[in-house]
């Protein structure tokens, strides 16, 4: 109905009741549901923000309605087993499934198309070995004091404020129940996770929250005071991340309550910015120097990065760096362009970063090129759901996972595609009371647990059908994909993978690394 439609119909309609009211005044009790109608449509009518509100009075609030509800009505009435994005319906239902502890398995054949371009999959052997026990893995180098022995899948980096609180203490208490390690996010220590006990990395990012000085950049004594804490088994430096980066952080104001803002030393109610840089250091000898001193303070835990890898001269320049001072991480968490966050500009999430398996690829050449792998552990952070997807980050270099998303699924998310707006409908991605009061921490708690366990149980059911015993003997040569051609060939055909110690010399190395050596300098990103 058109504006001049709207101002018609009501002229008639009111005229018309009127008149009825007259010979039948019970009439006039229409008005109790005509008169509010009335009132909205000549609002929308007057009004000079809404085009459509103002050219369609009252009619035009259901385009705004249907918009709102269009992510779910296309996630439950359109959206394919297997076209779903970022997630198709096939992943979150396997992740429910497994959180929920009920049949995972699928009747009558793949819905996959096996003939697909970049269709990949395992190998097999005709003679399979048992399914064994995960192993753990130490993380920890010769200046560590104390290791940590790490599960092959861990919580990534989710900050509290981002989370509700009730969803970090799920997560942390099923981090605690099944003996894996729980990623803080860039937004400090907070109770929630610390009060289940479960094992804690934290995550350090470019605002210093929990060691934050007044002037916004690092306290080494504050840094001292809060990882005092048992819990906390290792510290991460953020540099960047998958969903954003070049761009920091930021949590809405919305989000900023005063709880929050105390745990970061921030103002209340105001948005929280985490510049996309740090302050702390501005070259890779000053990042290595800042990773030992971490180390040093934190009494000996394993220290590691995390980046989004960008120009791969400036890794190499890391490397250059450790090979000059002696000095590196204890592991490097790889983070892919793919990654997600609850909020990130659209430029940033769509085009920027490299995705995860070129960057793992980059990392793991990089550092057995300078010949430097042997020590320094790799965690692969991105769209990790499944066995599978574990399995393959884990035969491009990487010795564990993180994974983000899929334990938000396994809290009860359902890609509402909320997370920035404070109304996630489950509770996870919120500060509203009176939704996070529908997430049962104990009940969550359980999922988080039994989707680790699930999930790991698949990824070594994959190792034993390869003929393997552990994932840790995967190998590029274990994983195929289909190429644009329809060419079948192994992740150890279509990379290219370096000899330890290579790059130590220029003999026999190729253009393409030769130029990367030329602009890298330990000195420089």
């Amino acid at each position: 109905m058109r504006r001049k439609h709207f101002f018609i119909s009501t002229f008639v309609v009111f005229t018309t009741v009127g008149a009825f009211s007259v010979v039948w005044p019970a009439t006039l009790w229409v008005m109790v549901i005509l008169g509010p109608l009335a009132v909205l449509g000549f609002y929308d009518a007057f009004q000079r923000t809404h085009a459509i509100l103002r050219n369609y009075p009252i009619v035009g609030h259901g385009r705004y309605m249907l918009e709102s509800l269009r992510p779910e009505l296309h996630q439950y009435f359109v959206e394919s087993n297997t076209g779903g994005k970022p997630f198709s319906r096939e992943e979150r239902s396997a992740i429910y499934q497994r959180a929920k502890d009920v049949r995972d398995t699928v009747p009558f054949g793949t819905q996959r198309d096996v003939d697909a371009k970049r269709y990949e999959y395992i190998t097999h052997s005709l003679i399979c070995g048992e399914t064994k026990e995960p192993p753990r893995i130490r993380i920890g180098g010769t200046d560590c004091k104390k290791p940590y022995k790490a599960s092959l899948l861990n919580i990534s980096a989710m900050s509290y404020g981002s989370l509700s609180d009730a969803a970090v203490l799920a997560l942390n208490g099923g981090a605690k129940d099944g003996g894996f390690a729980h990623n803080t996010g860039e937004g400090g220590v907070s109770p929630y996770h610390l009060r289940p006990g479960g094992d804690l990395i934290w995550q350090v990012g470019t605002g210093y929250f929990g060691c934050r000085g007044s002037n916004g950049r690092f306290d080494p004594e504050k840094f001292t005071e809060t990882v005092a804490h048992d819990e906390i088994k290792m510290v991460e430096v953020k540099l960047s991340q998958g969903a954003k980066p070049g761009h920091g952080g930021i949590l809405p104001a919305a989000k900023v309550t005063a709880e929050i803002a105390g745990i970061r030393g921030i103002p209340v109610g105001e948005t929280c910015v985490s510049p996309p840089s740090h302050t702390a250091f501005s070259t890779p000898t000053g990042l290595l120097e800042f990773v030992a001193r971490l180390r040093e303070l934190s009494g000996g835990r394993p220290v590691g990065i995390k980046l989004c890898v960008g120009r791969p001269e400036e890794f190499l320049s890391i490397c250059l760096a450790m090979r000059e001072t002696g000095v590196a991480p204890d592991y490097i968490a790889v983070d892919g362009g793919e990654g997600g966050t609850g909020a990130a500009p659209i430029e940033f999430s769509n085009h920027v970063g490299m995705p995860l398996t070129d960057g793992l690829v980059t990392v793991h050449n990089l550092l057995v090129g300078f010949g430097l792998r042997g020590n320094i552990r790799i965690i692969a952070s991105g769209k990790v759901t499944t066995g599978f997807r574990m399995a393959r980050l884990m035969a491009l270099g990487a010795e564990a996972c993180y994974s983000a998303r899929a334990m938000m699924f396994a809290l009860g998310c359902i890609q509402a595609r909320r997370c920035n707006a404070n109304d996630c409908p489950t509770g996870v991605a919120t500060q509203d009371r009176n939704l996070i009061s529908g997430l049962v921490v104990q009940d969550k708690r359980k999922r988080i647990y039994r989707y680790h366990e699930a999930t790991l149980e698949s990824l070594m059911e994959l190792v034993a059908a390869a003929g393997l015993v552990s994932p840790l003997e995967l190998k590029p040569h274990h994983i195929y994909r289909r190429g644009e051609d329809y060419k079948v060939q192994t992740f150890e055909e279509i990379y290219e993978w370096l000899e330890p110690g290579q790059l130590l010399s220029a003999d026999g190395i190729s253009p393409q690394y030769a130029i990367m050596l030329e602009r890298a300098t330990a000195d420089s990103f």
